[in-house]
């Protein structure tokens, strides 16, 4: 039986970061914990990680499509916050976001790391971005990892 597992370490591999800017107080946590993992975890060094800086969770996918496009990467993460306001402007962009997240790692046969969270209150929002619910940066990164090693022995 041939079992095909990533591992987590990604040496000598490039991961493009996409930051949505909205809800910064946040979103720069979940960068911390992404950059930390990548380098700690997955034995990325500085010059293999590249931050693209967007305004908001609604410009991930085209900046994403356009990363994956250029084939310098053998990964992305996309990294952002949707907090619940008083109207349907957060299903919006949040569903909006990760659909064309999604159709990006199709279309292009990359990983698309998801680390947008999607919140109903800021105190939940920093609560993902590195205290009790642990750091979605960091989740999302190990993820990215993983699959680039998965779709390596493929």
């Amino acid at each position: 039986m041939q079992v095909i597992e990533g591992q987590v370490s990604a040496k000598g591999k490039k991961f493009a970061l996409v930051i949505a800017r909205f809800n910064a107080f946040v979103v720069e946590s979940l960068v911390d914990g992404a950059v930390d993992a990548l380098k700690r975890y997955g034995d990325v060094s500085a010059e293999d990680i590249t931050l693209i800086r967007v305004p908001g969770a609604h410009e991930l996918p085209v900046v994403t499509k356009k990363v994956a496009a250029s084939g310098k990467y053998d990964a992305i993460i996309a990294l952002g916050a949707v907090i619940r306001g008083g109207t349907p402007h957060f299903e919006f962009v949040a569903g909006e976001a990760s659909k064309g997240l999604s159709s990006v790692a199709l279309e292009y046969t990359i990983p698309v790391a998801f680390g947008v969270i999607t919140t109903e209150s800021i105190e939940q929002a920093i609560e993902r971005s590195g205290t009790k619910a642990g750091n979605k940066g960091a989740e999302a990164a190990l993820t990215a990892i993983e699959m680039v090693n998965v779709l390596d022995q493929i």
